[in-house]
């Protein structure tokens, strides 16, 4: 009989201990006398955030169809927990066998945002495996990372033995089947890496350094390794119709941040914002076949039992058969009483055919982001969106029974004026105004419309033609939110607007860990040893132990942040070929501080690099 790790007493003392016991509906159990591999897949973060995203579902899914491999789960144990396993010295578990992730051969850890960065050291910590990869011997298993923040992955090189760049669907199995070969043949931990890193986007940063000039910039980067590639080009899933896609996804005994059936239409945007990485690393845009998309839909609301289906892409609305999907799936959903979510619908195209379809199974709030609050720094972010078609489309939305808008606005962009900042409430109010003026008194729920304008603060990622553009210090981030809240408070329709802001203080945080080179890694490494964990939590986050264990480590944080790159520099994530050409993205750098708009990929080909693959919309042009 299966025994659990923690004890009832312990289980009892936790919040939540259904995070901790694992065989929930759809979770792999397999008999581990009879796998040749393990896999710990690892989310950094709460197992309510942690179910809820995808890419694990995927590479859980397709890596327990293989016979002889098994893959588990671990996330981040809560505060609570994480405080008893160090007084008890009870090791971190996987969550099917219970088994100690110490005894897996992988240790796989997605990296989706740079603020779980001490979480990983957790992990490690917990998992009783050396934090530094130099520190491990035969015995520890393989710790590999991978997800979007991998594209500049040395702030947290150190900790890592293998990096994987791209997408997880191509060479996973090419990397276990070689760790199977190097183990069978009395290979040792050096070996296996030395042999992974000449796999097609496997990055082994042990086998590099960096070189300094005295301003603090890079040099150069040295092999130390010389069979090592120069460059690390991204994997790419071409055939993505015919990819790995869950069945059964598991289903949580508690509820998570996304409760729901997940189905990716497709990857990539043709849109090019130029703040937006995922836009960039994705590229080129890929689309699902729809009738596989059908056939998943059925068998994965059948196998969960969920009640909402979430349709997911960068940009929802540029599905080319987005209206034949929701034809089907209005018709099987409507029977069931399923809602619908349409996440990242542009709202240049959205249609009222489209919102009316919706509306009849159950409706929630819409989300659009317009980004920024004028017409001119819209065009600076290649954004695309007039005003006129921000209001048509509001209308639309307004026609089709919705009475709740979130907007999502960026400040501290570059070019940014105060006229920019003002534009937020101005937009905010005109969007108000057109549903008073749309929507007659007697059919208004609750007789008014609610209108959310969210602000986040600008970080400047790798592989953006922004990646040169500098940050803005915390206080000039507070003084734009300040701002913005005025000019919301001075409109006419101020209480139908609600306006939310991010914490300063972690986006400068995010923008070092974002741009930052393997130094960093020592501010990181200092911080956790200082109490810092579950720093995305604005609860746990804090800021005077990140600002002394960078004063320990005589790191200059303005460096990462406010300061505005030379068009030449070598950046750390430069080995990386994402794909898409540094000299577009600085061509693109050019266009908007000319303020000049890019047409999206469908429209004209901007010669970004990423037709090299052959697929999607470039290989259709």
């Amino acid at each position: 009989m299966r025994k659990t790790a923690l004890r009832d007493d312990i289980l009892l003392r936790v919040e939540k201990p259904a995070r901790y016991i694992g065989n929930e509906v759809n979770s792999v159990m397999k008999d581990k006398s009879k796998v040749s591999l393990r896999f710990a897949m690892c989310f950094p973060d709460v197992y309510e955030i942690g179910m809820s995203h995808l890419g694990i579902q995927i590479l859980y899914s397709m890596m327990n169809d293989w016979e002889d491999v098994w893959c588990e789960r671990v996330y981040s144990p809560w505060t609570d927990l994480d405080q008893i396993m160090r007084e008890e010295n009870i090791p971190l578990f996987c969550l099917e066998s219970q088994d100690p992730v110490q005894e897996m051969d992988f240790l796989g850890i997605t990296l989706q945002y740079e603020m779980c960065y001490t979480n990983i050291l957790q992990i490690l910590d917990l998992s009783q495996i050396p934090l530094m990869a130099r520190d491990r011997d035969d015995t520890m298993p393989i710790v590999i990372g991978g997800g979007p923040c991998a594209y500049n992955p040395e702030p947290i090189a150190d900790f890592f033995d293998l990096f994987y760049i791209g997408e997880g669907e191509t060479m996973y199995r090419p990397l276990l089947d070689l760790y199977l070969k190097n183990k069978a043949s009395g290979g040792n931990r050096l070996d296996f890496l030395k042999k992974a890193s000449k796999l097609p986007g496997i990055y082994v940063p042990q086998f590099y350094e960096e070189i300094y000039n005295e301003n603090g910039t890079i040099r150069e980067r040295r092999k130390l390794y010389d069979r090592a590639p120069d460059t690390i080009l991204k994997e790419i899933e071409t055939q993505l119709s015919d990819a790995p896609y869950p069945a059964k996804p598991v289903v949580p005994f508690i509820k998570v941040t996304q409760d729901r059936v997940v189905l990716e239409i497709q990857r990539g945007c043709i849109r090019g914002c130029r703040f937006c990485q995922a836009g960039q690393i994705y590229r080129p845009v890929r689309e699902r076949d729809v009738d596989k998309l059908k056939e998943s839909a059925v068998v994965m609301l059948k196998n969960t039992g969920h009640e909402e289906i979430s349709l997911s892409s960068l940009s929802s609305s540029d599905y080319s058969r987005l209206n034949e999907l929701l034809d089907f799936l209005i018709e099987d959903c409507d029977r069931k009483h399923i809602n619908i979510s349409l996440p990242s619908l542009r709202i240049d195209a959205f249609s009222l055919d489209v919102m009316s379809k919706v509306q009849d199974v159950k409706k929630s709030s819409l989300t659009f982001a317009p980004e920024a609050g004028s017409q001119r720094l819209r065009d600076v972010i290649n954004k695309g969106l007039t005003e006129e078609v921000i209001l048509n489309g509001a209308t639309l939305a307004f026609k089709g029974g919705w009475t709740r808008v979130k907007l999502y606005f960026m400040l501290g962009l570059p070019t940014e004026t105060e006229e920019d900042i003002l534009g937020i409430g101005d937009l905010s109010n005109k969007i108000a105004a057109a549903f008073f003026e749309t929507v007659p008194k007697d059919k208004r729920v609750n007789g008014k419309v609610q209108i959310v304008a969210s602000t986040s603060f600008f970080i400047p990622k790798p592989f953006t033609p922004f990646q040169w553009a500098p940050m803005c210090t915390k206080e000039e981030f507070l003084d734009k939110a300040h701002l913005a809240m005025q000019g919301i408070k001075s409109q006419l329709n101020q209480k139908s607007i609600k306006y939310n802001w991010h914490e300063a203080d972690v986006s400068v945080l995010e923008g070092v860990f974002a741009r930052g080179d393997r130094r960093v890694g020592k501010a990181i490494l200092e911080a956790y040893h200082r109490g810092c964990l579950f720093d995305s939590w604005s609860e746990y986050f804090h800021n005077d132990l990140w600002m002394e264990s960078f004063d320990a480590c005589g790191l200059d944080i303005g460096f990462y942040t406010t300061r505005e790159r030379a068009d030449d520099e070598i950046f750390p994530w430069d080995f990386i070929d994402c794909g898409v050409t540094k000299e577009f993205l600085l061509r693109e750098w050019k266009k908007a501080q000319e303020q000049t708009v890019s047409l999206n990929c469908k429209t004209q080909c901007q010669g970004c690099g990423a037709n090299r693959f052959g697929v999607g919309v470039c290989y259709e042009r």
